[in-house]
């Protein structure tokens, strides 16, 4: 795809299991010099949250500048892979928890969602379960006590789940290897848009997915479209109806159900 346009769909065109369309794009085609956004003009187009942190890739957060710089110039430089769930990278590394973290991946549930915190609670329980069903060596563990004080800087849970107001999204998430002040779930109303084939349960299970470290599977060149970096590395055959392909980038299925595939590579990498 031309380069401004693979730049301007990490930065604002899928954010976060995105409500609008996403711009597709061609898998391969050369780069316009002419066309390239300097950084300047990059970092001013990527949407920041409530927190500071920048949304890149949809539902994947940046932490800070000299990251988003990082992010910027890989894909410059970045060429679609052409061999082949996928798993994230940090410098050729999984990122992704240790098996001791990964049995206690502890969250609460914000009060601040008022008469919905019961409903983000079953979601949120209903999507971990599709993970856990995967590997016996995931558990995600609801600590109610935390409920109150229910942030980032609440040190008794690893993560929070918290409301958001945005129209950028529906709901993000964060990667194993996030800095620990943006390790939060925020989740925004349209998440309960009536008759939508995402249920909340599908979202937050997509969601819980790159919390485990899991990347977009659309960014794998086999979609033809949304490309987003070459920072992953495939436990599986490329899976079309994965939950962690939106169904807008040529994705198979329309409501990010989990397949036997997304097993598979969850025992992959987590073991069973």
């Amino acid at each position: 795809m031309r380069l401004t346009r693979k730049l301007a769909f990490a930065a604002t065109a899928a954010a976060a299991l995105c409500l609008g369309t996403v711009i597709p794009a061609a898998a391969n085609s050369a780069p316009d010099a002419d066309d390239i956004p300097t950084f300047q003009e990059f970092e001013a187009s990527t949407y920041r949250d409530i927190d500071g942190a920048y949304v890149v890739n949809g539902d994947e957060v940046i932490s800070n500048q000299g990251e988003l710089r990082s992010f910027y110039e890989q894909l410059l430089g970045a060429d679609p892979v052409t061999n082949g769930l996928i798993v994230n990278t940090v410098n050729s590394i999984d990122d992704k928890w240790s098996d001791a973290q990964a049995s206690a991946l502890t969250y609460c549930v914000s009060t601040a969602f008022g008469a919905r915190h019961a409903d983000v609670v079953s979601a949120m329980e209903s999507g971990a379960a599709l993970w856990e069903a995967a590997s016996s060596k995931i558990d995600f563990i609801y600590d109610s006590s935390a409920d109150a004080n229910c942030t980032t800087r609440n040190n008794a849970v690893l993560f929070s789940v918290e409301p958001v107001q945005t129209t950028q999204y529906i709901a993000r998430a964060f990667f194993p290897s996030t800095a620990p002040r943006l390790q939060n779930v925020l989740i925004d109303d349209s998440i309960w848009t009536p008759g939508s084939s995402w249920t909340p349960t599908n979202v937050l299970g997509h969601e819980l997915g790159h919390v485990l470290g899991f990347r977009h599977e659309h960014t794998r060149p086999e979609a033809g479209t949304c490309f987003e970096d070459n920072n992953w590395r495939p436990l599986t055959p490329y899976d079309s109806s994965s939950i962690m392909h939106y169904p807008q980038c040529n994705g198979s299925s329309d409501d990010l159900s989990m397949t036997s595939v997304d097993t598979a590579g969850v025992v992959a990498l987590y073991g069973n």
